[in-house]
């Protein structure tokens, strides 16, 4: 088990230490569940009362809010809890599970494939014809790359993903679990003799740029033609559908159970609210914010952030809400 010393732990986050204890630290707990081995964070003033009570050794605590050691309980002053309780856990983040051989010996590797030095890949996972592994790629046990697919270094994708044929990943992507990567889309149009629904080919592809990370269970389908883009650094949670032919720019961020409908656009560092849908052939511009649960039914200029169903300027939106809420106490 890992164990820090408080003078260890402000070495990392380079805080201001207020305070000491003897105890050492072997992870992070909420206030109201630690033990005096553990440390944890006050980010927020409505958390504050809950330091008198708890039992963790240390909290680390935004510069802004009233926080007083205690007798063999310290805190350390930083000017953002959450960052840094980020920077902590990396600290104390187990190691990910190992694959022991370099290639399991179900997994099957065409005979074309090019796999760079010190891959991993595990038991019963598909590599296709000419298929392009990175460096140090790492494939879990039941991951599926179709054919012409090319996977920079690094990369990491996990158990029971499946990339279709000439996907393009840039390198340090982390797949998470069942992630589909390259689906057709989903393109019908009603048949000439009124019979049923023809089903329009997607014969295009799905480009990722570089440390991209996609959520358990979470879709990117090929474009009709040319290609879906996901630009470098775009953070996707789980449950996120991402239609044909959308293109995201830099950094952009879907939290879960969010939907872009086909050709969407989406600029730089653009936040999509959980349970978000967007409307097809829409654009955001870059550092827009849709409110969770929203419905983009058209255009977002840059740096506007929109709210409500269907979506509109977020000022408005709570405008008109407080008034239909004064109704009704009429």
């Amino acid at each position: 088990m890992k164990s820090y010393s408080i003078q260890e732990i402000n070495s990392i986050l380079n805080g201001e230490l207020l305070g000491t204890t003897s105890h050492k630290i072997t992870g992070p707990e909420h206030l109201s569940k630690a033990t005096e081995n553990q440390i944890s964070f006050i980010g927020n003033k409505k958390f504050v009362h809950l330091w008198k009570s708890s039992k963790a050794s240390v909290a680390i605590v935004n510069l802004n809010l009233l926080v007083e050691p205690t007798e063999n309980r310290a805190i350390i002053k930083v000017k953002d809890a959450d960052l840094a309780m980020a920077k902590l856990l990396e600290v104390f983040n187990p190691d990910l599970p190992k694959l022991e051989q370099d290639i399991h010996p179900t997994a099957v590797i065409d005979e074309t494939a090019k796999i760079g030095a010190h891959c991993k890949i595990g038991a019963n996972c598909y590599v296709g014809k000419n298929v392009e592994l990175g460096d140090n790629v790492h494939l879990y046990p039941n991951v599926v790359i179709f054919e012409a697919s090319k996977i920079g270094h690094r990369t990491v994708i996990w158990s029971g993903t499946v990339i279709r044929e000439r996907t393009e990943i840039g390198n340090d992507c982390i797949f998470h679990l069942n992630v589909s990567i390259g689906a057709d889309g989903f393109g019908y149009r009603p048949k000439e003799d009124g019979s049923g629904l023809l089903k329009v080919p997607h014969i295009g592809n799905v480009i990722i740029g570089n440390n991209v990370e996609i959520g358990a269970n979470s879709s990117v389908d090929r474009a009709k033609f040319s290609a879906t883009i996901i630009g470098d650094g775009c953070k996707i949670d789980n449950l996120v559908q991402i239609a044909h032919n959308c293109v995201l720019g830099r950094s952009c961020i879907m939290a879960g159970s969010s939907g872009l409908a086909g050709s969407v656009t989406l600029g730089d560092g653009v936040i999509i609210g959980g349970a978000s849908s967007i409307k097809d052939h829409v654009t955001i511009g870059s550092g827009a914010v849709v409110g969770g649960g929203s419905g983009v039914m058209s255009d977002v200029p840059a740096g506007k952030t929109v709210v409500g169903y269907p979506a509109t300027d977020a000022r408005d939106t709570f405008r008109q809400w407080v008034a239909i809420k004064k109704l009704g106490k009429g």
